[in-house]
């Protein structure tokens, strides 16, 4: 299947998982600028685009159990126990405020993993009836759904530039949804159509509040700066929403069709675990990185790495599964890439800001 075009992760999906597997040690800490978040960008902005495209190929050969998409988006958090049990650095200094109770950190663990699994959910039904490039570009706008919750709960600044980041993003989700639905995957029915853009829309904005959400907790609860911490949290988080998934897949009865599902899928049943084995660990090398980008900058500085993978993937659907791309979608992706610059801009200009703020502190004479 190494050479199959209708394979695309089998050898991508190897580099992938050798570059950002998480298991590089940060000597416990994580800063801003530093080199861990170069990493972190990069396990976000690769895993979002593999578990994507893996998921895409999924339904596009013959895959439909939405219960068994969302599972493999937590699924994989054993892997993350590599890190955090053999590369735990030795001289971790101890945290100056007192450590949260356990009955607050299991209410705060279950309650986002419970809320992951919805949003989970959400995605797989949206990536069911609509094109991943039609998908991918509406997704977008959780962008716009986090600078809202950012600046509610996060007390993030809400400048011009992020306005005109919002505007546009909302702008491009919104010529998709009035778009006609010539690109509809076949067999969708047009009520379909809508139901995946309302679930793709509710999503992001489910997505986003999540961040924020994560983002008031290492500020207000766990309060320390480790690395740990994030993996503490992907780790709790994806057990909590995982049960709940498996949950929802024996109650649903789809359990009862995936052997069938196996069986029919068009590349063969190899093909097929691959396409689950490979879309779990990419989904986790991506979470990695949206929790650790949280910790180390904000929710919203997360949130636009995402972005900037959902406005490529148009072009990976388009080479991959040969998606239409009509003039209205065109100009969609290029206003979702002005929005995003528009945001990108604005963290440049705060950026010069502190770097000008913490060179004339340091030049300020000593009285």
């Amino acid at each position: 299947m190494a050479s199959s075009p209708e394979a695309p992760f089998s050898t991508f999906g190897a580099l992938a998982c050798i570059l950002f597997l998480p298991g590089t040690t940060y000597q416990g800490r994580l800063t801003e600028g530093d080199s861990p978040g170069a990493t972190l960008r990069g396990r976000l902005t690769g895993g979002n685009s593999s578990g994507m495209t893996y998921r895409g190929f999924y339904y596009d050969k013959g895959g439909n159990s939405k219960w068994m998409a969302t599972l493999v988006q937590t699924a994989a958090f054993p892997i993350l126990f590599i890190s955090y049990f053999f590369l735990r650095p030795s001289n971790e200094s101890p945290s100056l405020s007192p450590p949260p109770s356990i009955l607050t950190l299991t209410i705060i663990y279950v309650v986002i993993g419970a809320l992951i699994a919805g949003d989970n959910m959400l995605y797989s039904i949206g990536l069911l009836y609509l094109s991943a490039s039609t998908y991918s570009l509406i997704c977008a706008t959780q962008l716009a759904f986090n600078a809202v919750f950012s600046y509610f709960i996060n007390r993030q600044k809400f400048t011009a530039l992020i306005f005109n980041s919002v505007v546009i993003l909302s702008f491009s989700a919104s010529l998709l949804a009035i778009n006609d639905d010539s690109d509809k995957p076949s067999g969708v029915s047009s009520n379909k159509y809508v139901i995946g853009i309302i679930t793709a829309l509710a999503a992001s904005a489910l997505y986003s509040l999540l961040l924020s959400l994560m983002q008031l907790t290492f500020e207000k609860v766990l309060k320390k700066e480790t690395f740990f911490v994030v993996l503490e949290m992907q780790i709790y988080t994806a057990v909590v929403a995982t049960c709940v998934t498996i949950v929802g897949l024996f109650a649903s009865g789809e359990w009862k069709t995936l052997r069938g599902e196996m069986n029919s899928f068009t590349p063969g049943k190899l093909s097929y675990i691959m396409t689950l084995v490979w879309t779990a660990v990419a989904w986790q090398i991506c979470y990695v990185g949206v929790v650790g980008l949280i910790f180390v900058v904000s929710s919203l500085f997360s949130n636009v790495i995402s972005t900037l993978s959902l406005a490529v993937t148009p072009i990976a659907s388009l080479i991959v599964f040969h998606d239409k791309m009509n003039g209205v979608k065109i100009i969609a992706m290029l206003m979702a890439f002005w929005g995003f610059t528009s945001y990108i801009y604005q963290n440049y200009v705060d950026d010069l800001k502190v770097r000008k703020n913490q060179t004339e502190a340091n030049d300020a004479p000593c009285s």
